[in-house]
């Protein structure tokens, strides 16, 4: 199948339809025996789960599982920025004139992205890292940073596969799909991690309000301040139900990244940058 082909049955897909349609399977109790050729096919470890692969209930419960203890330590240190998750480095750099970089020779709209003109000048300047999280990734997000949960917003959106087709051949693909950001405020500024919708993501979740998910029929945009936890480095914030991409926003000035490599793979608390010490 060429490349033209593939792109046009992306845009013809009921792809919002067909994930909540798979993430009411993945849910339900007859998904459980789908769960080790699941991990077969996948090649995950499950030695890493928390509990025995017999122990959970659905598919949905073996794809957001947490792991044992103490396998993803945290890097120390009060100006360290860690990886919020398990992932590959899509790309990474500066926010340019409103926009990022998708792919090779592919950008989209930071004031898309976030869908406000006030948090788009925010972070106009600022530094990004984006993290594909495939189907064998861990699926939980945690904290890059230490801060307090002062806002979010929820974005409704299509649901385009965010791998490497889907980001190359899709024009503003990461600010078209369905998204639900975090800001987070720390003692050297505030950050955001925008987690994005994929084809067959059910929904995304997080620690600080039950009723905030992506993919649900009818969406209506919400962007609200809150007073909600603080949350240490390494703490836990969300968890993709079937899996997509995050992105790692800071202000201008705040942030200095590693020499990452697109393509790099990650892990939960790896060291990935630092802020600034005069911020």
């Amino acid at each position: 199948m060429n490349d033209r082909i593939r792109l046009a049955l992306l845009y013809l897909l009921p792809k919002n339809a067909l994930s909540r349609t798979a993430g009411r399977f993945a849910g339900s109790k007859l998904s459980r025996w789908l769960i080790p050729y699941y991990a077969k096919t996948f090649q995950i470890d499950v030695s890493q789960a928390e509990k025995p692969i017999e122990a959970y209930q659905n598919l949905t419960d073996f794809f957001i599982r947490r792991l044992k203890s103490g396998l993803r330590p945290i890097e120390d240190g009060d100006t360290v920025i860690v990886s919020p998750v398990d992932g590959v480095v899509s790309q990474f750099g500066k926010v340019e004139n409103g926009t990022l970089l998708q792919a090779k020779g592919v950008s989209f709209s930071l004031l898309q992205l976030l869908g406000s003109q006030r948090k788009a000048n925010d972070y106009e300047g600022g530094t990004f890292v984006t993290l594909y999280l495939s189907p064998r990734d861990y699926h939980r997000i945690h904290a890059a940073l230490s801060g307090q949960v002062v806002a979010y917003s929820y974005i409704p959106g299509s649901l385009f596969p965010v791998n490497p087709f889907g980001v190359r051949t899709v024009p503003g693909l990461l600010a078209r799909n369905e998204r639900l950001i975090t800001y987070l405020s720390s003692s050297r500024g505030e950050y955001a991690v925008v987690k994005v919708g994929a084809t067959m993501v059910g929904s995304v979740q997080v620690v600080y309000d039950d009723q905030v998910t992506t993919n649900v029929r009818g969406g209506i945009p919400a962007e609200m301040s809150v007073n909600g936890p603080v949350l240490e480095k390494g703490d836990e914030l969300g968890w993709f139900r079937f899996g997509s991409t995050v992105i790692l926003l800071f202000q201008s000035g705040m942030a200095i990244l590693d020499d990452l490599q697109e393509g790099q793979f990650v892990q939960m608390g790896q060291r990935i940058g630092e802020v600034r010490k005069n911020n």
